[in-house]
């Protein structure tokens, strides 16, 4: 990944509006006072963005357990929390959970996010923040491979809890919520398999 260093703070007002004014910054974040421009996501990330929020969506929103966003901003802080935060792919935040709605933002951890792992993002990056906010688990998706890595915080740290991965294609059970994931191949694609763990029907193939 090329990254580019711009010292002129004129020159960096007038990167951030133009990409403001061509719409082309949804998903572009602020880490401790750097802008972060992130890359135009591609069609296929944002179908796996939409396919796990309606997943999500029947499982959490539907029978009334908390809400589900396709990306939200989230920071460490109540106010100016512009200097500081990050847009999670997928977020969902139960009812009880730490994560205070501050309208324009999300002040604390979410309890579940995914984060769609597409070349040249830095998500791994973003690991010390998530811990640092109490995301309770954070599943990381390869757009390409469909590969699934599922993160728990453990003491204050996200820590990895399962891979399922082309040879390896086991369950990873969330504490979170009544699901677990795993990668599937068949003869001409992969693709993720989700169920729920709590007794009731439900079955999605992403």
């Amino acid at each position: 990944m090329s990254v580019t260093l711009v010292l002129d703070s004129g020159v960096s007002r007038q990167l951030v509006r133009g990409r403001k004014e061509k719409g082309i910054d949804r998903y572009d974040e602020v880490w401790d006072g750097v802008y972060v421009m992130s890359p135009l996501a591609s069609l296929f990330h944002q179908e796996l963005v939409a396919d796990f929020c309606e997943l999500l969506r029947e499982v959490v929103k539907k029978p009334g357990l908390g809400r589900v966003q396709p990306g939200a901003n989230v920071s460490d802080r109540r106010t100016n929390w512009k200097k500081n935060y990050r847009i999670p792919d997928v977020v969902v935040v139960l009812d009880g959970g730490r994560a205070i709605d501050c309208d324009t933002h999300w002040f604390g951890g979410p309890d579940f996010l995914v984060e769609i792992d597409s070349p040249d993002d830095d998500i791994e990056k973003k690991l010390p923040f998530y811990s640092k906010v109490g995301v309770r688990e954070l599943l990381i998706v390869d757009r390409d491979t469909r590969a699934l890595r599922l993160f728990r915080l453990v003491d204050g740290t996200l820590v990895l809890k399962g891979q399922s991965e082309p040879g390896k294609s086991v369950w990873l059970h969330s504490e979170v919520l009544p699901l677990a994931f795993r990668w599937r191949a068949n003869r001409t694609k992969s693709h993720i398999e989700v169920k729920r763990t709590d007794g009731r029907a439900g079955h999605w193939v992403v």
